[in-house]
């Protein structure tokens, strides 16, 4: 399955490549690649709780309709006719 790691990766290498090219502060510089950092741990637990989110939801959607196909429309169709006719009668 694809990741999105390797397009993380590569922008946030473009980042600290901008800093160190820019930033002359050594001080400075560690403190923004480090922020570079926390970036790119935040960035990819978020796309991994995203996709692991929305393959649960797909599994579960599957799954409902599997279940719904599996439903028998005519046993409820027979019942509500009971029901129909029953309530009919009562009302004369």
């Amino acid at each position: 399955m694809f990741t999105f790691d390797t397009t993380i990766d590569a922008i946030q290498t473009g980042k600290k490549q901008f800093v160190n090219t820019f930033v002359t502060n050594e001080a400075v510089k560690e403190a923004l690649n480090s922020f570079v950092d926390a970036q790119t741990q935040y960035t990819k637990s978020a796309f991994k709780a995203g996709s692991d989110t929305a393959a649960s939801v797909a599994k579960e959607m599957t799954k409902s309709i599997g279940e719904a196909a599996k439903f028998d429309y005519a046993k409820f169709g027979e019942g509500v006719m009971k029901a129909y006719n029953s309530l009919n009668k009562a009302a004369k």
